[in-house]
């Protein structure tokens, strides 16, 4: 099968289905995981499950940068924000993650300055206005949103704002990948890695992958067509035995990724252990300040206290998240876990598994 840069071509979409249904699947189910969020919601939107033969089963994983974010952090964002003189600004979905015992959402009900931002300039603008108080920014997402992270520190140095800092929660996504395969918990035969994120790291990134477990990995875009076109070269390659990079998001993504933002990254941060959602401590899956940018990390700016975390009972978020479970296997999911009133990340987030089951999946 030859894959094409092309995206909204119906008749393409139906030549790759007709091509899928006619495979032998000579090794069986073929298993394959999604650790993009935004493939999630793409996939339960478009129906693409439905399309797919029965031997092809995609799994949703550890993909969405707020589901990710251990509940430690969230307790530790919610402690931030509890601090006089503290400003809290952070990504929308987050003020509404369920932590220990409250919500970031609940501390602004309750009279703490916690404000959404768009980006993390807007939060470095809110610490030129306000120079008498302290100004926070919770740091979560994959590579994606790292470079704009750092850029913004490197701007704070560059102009004297001292009153800003970041809590660093961030996620490096190929040793996650490497965490789910040691743990043999759920059968993996492929990946379909995001686009965005490789469009910083890299489709050169995932060969370790590769090389080191036998599992192709396939970069795509977010199109349904893109997703399709990654599904059908994954399978390809597996039903011939190949493990391989392939990257079928060429009109964005490059083998050596985006040297700029990888180079901001490198120069204010660096890789440390850092705990996952579900998954636990991954090592050297998370950044942490380098020295000499010390000053702006929030962790160290405040001196936090030993928290001690409740996860939600009942709450299966950890195994949706590593592929053991699906959302209706979940005993409070459409019961008690709703949009409205979330007990789990997953539930919370647009780019949440239990959140795309909630508005796609009909059971």
């Amino acid at each position: 099968m030859k894959y094409l840069d092309e995206y909204r071509d119906p008749k393409l979409a139906q030549v790759l289905i007709d091509s899928l249904r006619r495979k032998p699947f000579s090794r069986g189910e073929i298993r394959l995981m999604e650790i993009c969020g935004t493939h999630t919601v793409s996939i339960f939107r478009s129906g693409l499950r439905q399309l797919l033969p029965p031997a092809v089963k995609l799994i949703s994983g550890p993909g969405c940068p707020v589901c990710v974010t251990a509940n430690e952090d969230i307790d530790r964002a919610i402690w931030l924000a509890r601090q006089p003189g503290v400003i809290l600004t952070t990504f929308g979905d987050l003020v509404r993650v369920p932590g220990s015992d409250s919500s970031l959402n609940i501390e602004r009900s309750r009279g703490a300055d916690v404000r959404i931002v768009y980006a993390s300039l807007d939060a470095l603008q809110i610490a030129r206005e306000n120079p008498g108080r302290q100004v926070v920014f919770i740091g979560i997402g994959f590579e994606t949103t790292a470079p704009t992270i750092a850029a913004a520190v490197k701007q704070a140095a560059k102009t004297g704002v001292e009153n800003f800092s970041v809590f660093s929660a961030h996620k490096l996504l190929p040793p996650a990948m490497r965490a789910l395969l040691e743990a043999r918990e759920v059968k993996l035969d492929g990946f379909l890695c995001p686009g965005h994120v490789s469009i910083v790291i890299g489709a050169g990134a995932y060969v370790e992958v590769v090389e080191n477990y036998g599992v192709p990995c396939v970069v795509t875009g977010f199109e349904p067509l893109d997703i399709l076109q990654g599904v059908a070269g994954a399978v390809d390659l597996i039903e011939e035995g190949r493990a391989e990079v392939l990257n079928l998001y060429r009109r964005a993504v490059t083998w050596e990724g985006n040297l700029a933002a990888r180079n901001i990254i490198d120069e204010i941060f660096e890789p440390a252990d850092c705990t996952w959602r579900g998954i636990g401590m991954i090592p050297k899956s998370g950044l942490a300040f380098r020295p000499g940018w010390e000053k702006f990390d929030a962790s160290r700016r405040f001196s936090m206290p030993d928290i001690r975390v409740r996860e939600h009972p009942g709450c299966k978020c950890g195994e949706v998240l590593r592929g053991v479970l699906t959302p209706p296997e979940c005993g409070l999911f459409r019961k008690v876990c709703t949009p409205q009133d979330p007990k789990g990340p997953c539930m919370v987030s647009g780019e949440g598994t239990c959140g795309a089951y909630y508005r796609y999946h009909q059971e």
